[in-house]
């Protein structure tokens, strides 16, 4: 004889069912849980890597300009330093020589030191247009200077070339007596004049022998490829 299922029994089956069901619902949402903070904490780590470059990009960026901007700052702040340097040496230079100009006139103050500095350069002058006759020209107040001069600078001439020479002093064309002195001389019919006056010879020195003054008073300048 069959029996049917009691209201207890129904009762029990609904509450494994119901518990059963609770569990998977439990386990499928812990599992979707799980998935989503795997998805967030990767969704997360992305956003973090993408700030982190974008913050890296920008930061490097800014360093980059910051550091051009200084070396730009520090080569306008060295070319201004530079040409306050070379500008404060050319001073020097300007004041050296004009020093020596204003001293010029003094050589011929001592007739016998003015006669040699004027045979030297007139010899200078005959070596180099190695004429048998050259006019000499120099400021009516060193006539007498002169005179001596191209005697003792014959004689050398004809000591140290074997060669006589004609040498005479030019009064019609005299030096301005507003120089400081030295002579010219004239060779090949008036047609070659060696200016050796003292002006000339310190606009000279100031081209030839400005490059070792320039070294002499601030030394060798290590970055100059080139030397004149």
């Amino acid at each position: 004889m069959s029996h049917g299922i009691s209201d207890e029994q129904v009762a029990g089956e609904l509450k494994k069912m119901t518990m059963f069901i609770r569990q998977e619902a439990l386990e499928k949402a812990k599992e979707i849980q799980i998935k989503a903070d795997e998805e967030f904490a990767i969704e997360k780590s992305k956003l973090v890597r993408q700030e982190t470059s974008s913050i890296d990009t920008a930061y490097e960026k800014k360093f980059k300009q910051a550091s051009m901007s200084q070396q730009i700052t520090r080569s306008t702040l060295a070319n201004k330093t530079r040409i306050k340097v070379l500008s404060a040496r050319q001073e020097l230079l300007d004041e050296l020589f004009e020093k020596a100009r204003d001293k010029l006139a003094g050589y011929a103050d001592d007739k016998s030191k003015y006669a040699g500095i004027c045979k030297n350069l007139i010899l200078e002058g005959c070596y180099a247009l190695d004429e048998k006759k050259i006019a000499v020209r120099a400021r009516k107040q060193d006539y007498e200077a002169v005179k001596k001069a191209i005697e003792d600078a014959k004689k050398e001439y004809k000591e140290n070339t074997n060669k006589e020479i004609e040498i005479e002093l030019d009064e019609k064309n005299p030096q301005p007596e507003g120089s400081p002195g030295g002579v010219s001389i004239v060779g090949t019919g008036g047609r070659i004049d060696i200016n050796n006056t003292l002006d000339e010879r310190l606009r000279l020195l100031e081209t030839d022998a400005l490059p070792m003054i320039r070294a002499t008073l601030f030394g060798k300048n290590e970055n100059r490829k080139f030397h004149d």
